[in-house]
């Protein structure tokens, strides 16, 4: 029986062609595969629309090695999203692989139980959506804080590196005990981009992080970008904005009904 998946969460770069970036990271670091995606298709199936099948991936494949930011690239409805997704296991392929380093073992998270999903999230991929979903009440600090309270780092590092987060990401002390839900679009976003760089995690997912930001604060998005891509990240991301995805992409993977 297949198991079931809650769903939760004119300059640009020549698709395919690696781009030489200022910040020099180590050779095999950055050869090292961190992402395998095989041959990966999902179909959607409408079913309050008469059960209408909607196919968005077929057959799609993807490698992303350390040290490397692959921008999904595509057409609205071309499998952007889904893909991204699918590598965070919020939804299940219908057939392929996505396979992940985990530690020193690869993990496919089209097959992996639950519990292992739970632990990849915790230590192995990260997630910046567009949007930031939170308990309501709690404060931008602790809200920013939890991740990497969750690997055991203690509470008192956990706070100042938080504290350094939402200043270089200009969020103003005043903010940082209240309540996320009382902010502005792009100050929840800020909040949200701190939450998601605060454990250094080997894989980052990236869904529209400067989608709300203005030029300064979306300036400051690239600066941790190139900055986990340095300390050997594979980031995986979608950046509509043209500027910041040439400044942060290596290489632009296509999308679209075979990607």
């Amino acid at each position: 029986m297949r198991r079931k998946r809650l769903i939760r969460p004119t300059n640009a770069l020549p698709v395919g062609r690696i781009r030489r970036v200022s910040v020099a990271s180590d050779t095999r670091t950055t050869r090292r595969k961190m992402i395998n995606v095989q041959n990966v298709s999902k179909t959607f199936i409408l079913h309050q629309q008469n059960g209408v099948r909607l196919p968005v991936l077929n057959r799609a494949s993807l490698t992303v090695n350390a040290g490397e930011c692959v921008v999904l690239h595509g057409h609205s409805g071309s499998g952007k999203s889904t893909l991204l997704r699918s590598l965070y296991a919020n939804y299940l392929p219908d057939e392929g692989q996505i396979q992940i380093k985990h530690g020193d073992e690869w993990v496919d998270l089209v097959t992996a139980p639950a519990r292992k999903v739970v632990e990849i999230r915790k230590t192995t991929v990260g997630w910046v959506s567009q949007f930031l979903r939170v308990i309501p009440r709690i404060s931008a600090l602790e809200v920013v804080m939890q991740p990497l309270l969750d690997t055991g780092v203690p509470r008192e590092a956990c706070a100042a590196k938080a504290a350094r987060l939402l200043t270089r990401l200009n969020v103003p002390e005043r903010l940082w005990h209240l309540a996320p839900s009382t902010f502005s679009g792009g100050e929840q976003q800020r909040v949200n981009i701190a939450r998601g760089f605060i454990v250094d995690y080997p894989i980052l997912l990236l869904d529209e992080p400067t989608a709300s930001l203005d030029a300064k604060n979306s300036a400051a998005v690239v600066e941790l970008i190139r900055e986990a891509k340095a300390r050997g990240a594979a980031i995986v991301g979608i950046f509509h904005d043209e500027a910041v995805r040439n400044d942060v992409a290596d290489r632009l993977h296509p999308m679209g009904a075979s990607s």
